[in-house]
């Protein structure tokens, strides 16, 4: 049995038009949210929470996360046990939920026994929206091994492996095939260079045209798409003329290829944080000169390119890609992203585009009749003051994740 609640009191965050509804109240029932009117006839066995002039808003949705990636040492996690590797991604999810966001989209690492490992209840984690293993080809982005390592180039197969290495059309077509029979809900290219791998310049474009269109094709034909890792405005257009429709990262893009991809239907997501964070702990964590090279040039394009893709119309969902110890930073994004946007675009892209992205639109991200029951009870405006989405979820009174209450400080 489920527990039925009753939220009253309160002020109704609308996502979608970026304001704030009074004279609400909520009911949620079975994982669900049943009614929102006015005046609600509730079930005699319906909890009321009464929250005392603070914001109800939806759960938040991360479109760019690795649950897998334990330590920025990615070839340590590559060969942890399977077994270690989920038990440290349950504390990831665990975390991740506590500071706010209800639903995630993992960009390679994660698999369907995570995704079921939620839904059963085995973890407290947001809900579970995977790729498999990110496609990278022979020394691109998820070649770990260094220019002397003349090993086979076969990544781990293990949970806590992000990517899977393959070359030519026939091999990512079966791959992705997978990928797709292993619960994938999207497929993951890495088409650019970058800053975590050791072979390949930032400028480096990967995968060949022919390669990347048959990725594009099984992902079609299954009814999914394809996302792709980019920094350079070059690899961006590129993989919006041959069909890819997630673009992430995108810190170096024109406003031309902004438009091309706005008029495409693409959405972006971009992951400021990930560069700052590296900056300020990298040194410690052991980078190398060649790392922060990488990491300045697309670190100091990160705000432009928010610009630029609001201004063509591009829509973006929130994305932090933060690996290991630094996920401690978290919850800086929504800092960075309030340097360029105001505080209901934020909230709008943690919310209803990254609803959109995750295919439940209609489902997360909005608090309506139908939707899930995920919501956050903040203590305040979040959309005179952003600020309080941060702090690892310190101005969030209560958290509900699919009907449960996993923090109520009411």
């Amino acid at each position: 049995m489920t527990q039925t609640y009753l939220f009253t009191g309160g002020k109704v965050l609308d996502a979608v038009d970026g304001k704030l509804l009074d004279g609400l109240a909520v009911l949620v029932g079975g994982g669900n949210i049943l009614e929102v009117a006015p005046s609600i006839a509730a079930p005699s066995d319906a909890q009321e929470i009464e929250l005392g002039g603070r914001t109800l808003m939806p759960g938040m949705i991360d479109c760019h996360m690795h649950v897998v990636a334990e330590s920025l040492d990615l070839w340590s996690n590559a060969i942890a046990p399977s077994s270690l590797a989920a038990l440290r991604s349950a504390r990831v999810m665990t975390e991740t939920l506590m500071r706010g966001f209800t639903t995630i989209r993992d960009l390679g690492g994660a698999d369907h026994g995570l995704v079921r490992a939620v839904e059963e209840g085995l973890i407290d984690g947001p809900r579970l929206v995977i790729c498999g293993k990110g496609l990278s080809t022979t020394g691109g982005h998820c070649d770990l091994r260094q220019r002397t390592d003349d090993r086979p180039g076969i990544m781990s197969d293990r949970l806590g492996s992000m990517g899977i290495i393959v070359d030519g059309v026939d091999d990512v077509r079966r791959v992705s095939r997978e990928m797709i029979k292993s619960g994938a809900r999207f497929i993951k290219v890495m088409a650019n260079g970058g800053v975590s791998s050791p072979n390949d310049p930032i400028h480096s474009l990967q995968f060949s045209r022919a390669e990347l269109e048959a990725i594009v094709e099984e992902a079609d034909n299954a009814g999914l798409y394809v996302s792709a890792h980019v920094y350079t405005d070059a690899a961006i257009r590129r993989v919006v003329e041959l069909g890819v429709h997630s673009l992430e990262h995108c810190n170096l893009i024109t406003a031309d290829t902004a438009r091309l991809a706005a008029e495409k239907g693409c959405i972006a997501v971009p992951t400021l944080v990930a560069y700052d964070a590296l900056a300020l702990d990298g040194e410690e964590l052991g980078l190398g000169a060649d790392e922060f090279a990488k990491i300045e040039i697309v670190r100091q394009g990160g705000l432009r390119s928010l610009e630029i893709m609001r201004d063509a119309g591009l829509p973006m969902a929130f994305g932090s890609d933060l690996l290991g110890q630094l996920r401690k930073y978290h919850c800086m994004e929504f800092e960075l992203l309030a340097k360029v946007l105001s505080p209901a675009e934020i909230i709008r892209s943690a919310t209803v585009v990254g609803a959109e992205l995750c295919r439940l639109t209609g489902k997360a991200g909005v608090i309506a009749p139908g939707s899930y029951a995920d919501l956050l009870v903040i203590d305040g405006d979040p959309l005179a003051d952003i600020g309080l989405l941060q702090g690892d979820g310190a101005h969030m009174s209560a958290i509900m994740a699919n009907g449960r209450l996993v923090k109520n400080r009411l």
